[in-house]
């Protein structure tokens, strides 16, 4: 099935473009790479240099790139659940 904006949140996140577009944490505003990794709370994203970001999910907008130039904002908090069980719902 293909990733589209309404059906992103059944989908595995790794692989995914990623842009932190707000964060309560100025930091990690602007961030943006490749998702590596997920947990309950986390996302491990990887940079253009190769380097490893921890980002937590809660107190974060984020911008997926779902290919073909189609993007989609999603919440944090809206995602914070095991990546197992967020797909079965």
């Amino acid at each position: 099935m293909k990733i589209t904006p309404g059906n992103l949140l059944q989908h595995e996140l790794i692989g995914l473009r990623i842009t932190v577009v707000e964060s309560s944490n100025r930091n990690l505003q602007g961030l943006e790479g490749t998702v590596v990794d997920e947990t309950r709370n986390m996302l491990v994203i990887e940079d253009e240099r190769k380097n490893l970001k921890k980002i937590p999910k809660a107190g974060n907008r984020f911008i997926f790139g779902l290919g073909g130039g189609v993007r989609a904002s999603v919440k944090g908090t809206q995602i914070v659940s095991r990546p197992e069980d967020r797909i079965k719902k």
